[in-house]
């Protein structure tokens, strides 16, 4: 998680893994290629729809916090290999639970996305790997909170 050995994560560890920018044009492209219900792609059928105007996928919301935290990740990496540090192994997720999209995200907004260590365990059966859990979340530039979800990481022991 962010570069640091499951040993060195403490609990309740919060890191703001990024901002990410909702425009028109990403809203449609996004829509386009995954999700094209008549709501995220046409102002029109928006106006009818649930929202009251063209919003953004709850994919899309999800899809950018993993650009951030992705982004994060390899940048907390790139300074802990310039300091000449050693890294730990990345390891994948066993999955989430409690996904929510709690608000329309609408073009022009901006959501902030961050990680919070909530939990850790080592592993019996993985000695090598220990699992995270998190809350991730992001809030709109109102401080709305508008996506959540808990996730399980596996990172690697020293």
């Amino acid at each position: 998680m962010i570069g640091l050995f499951f040993d060195e994560v403490e609990i309740g560890r919060e890191i703001v893994t990024g901002s990410y920018a909702f425009t028109r044009e990403n809203v449609l492209e996004f829509a386009k290629l995954y999700d094209p219900q008549a709501f995220h792609l046409d102002d029109a059928a928006a106006m009818e729809g649930p929202f009251g105007k063209l919003a953004a996928s709850g994919w899309h919301t999800a899809a950018a916090w993993m650009k951030c935290y992705v982004a994060v990740n390899d940048a907390a990496r790139a300074e802990k290999v310039a300091a000449g540090n050693i890294l730990p192994e990345l390891g994948p997720s066993p999955g989430f639970r409690n996904l929510r999209w709690l608000r329309p995200v609408f073009p022009g907004d901006t959501v902030t996305y961050r990680a919070v260590i909530t939990g850790k365990r080592e592993l019996a059966s993985l000695p090598k790997w220990g699992m995270l859990d998190m809350l991730n979340d992001g809030h709109n530039q109102n401080g709305e909170l508008v996506y959540s979800f808990e996730g399980k990481v596996l990172v690697q022991r020293r």
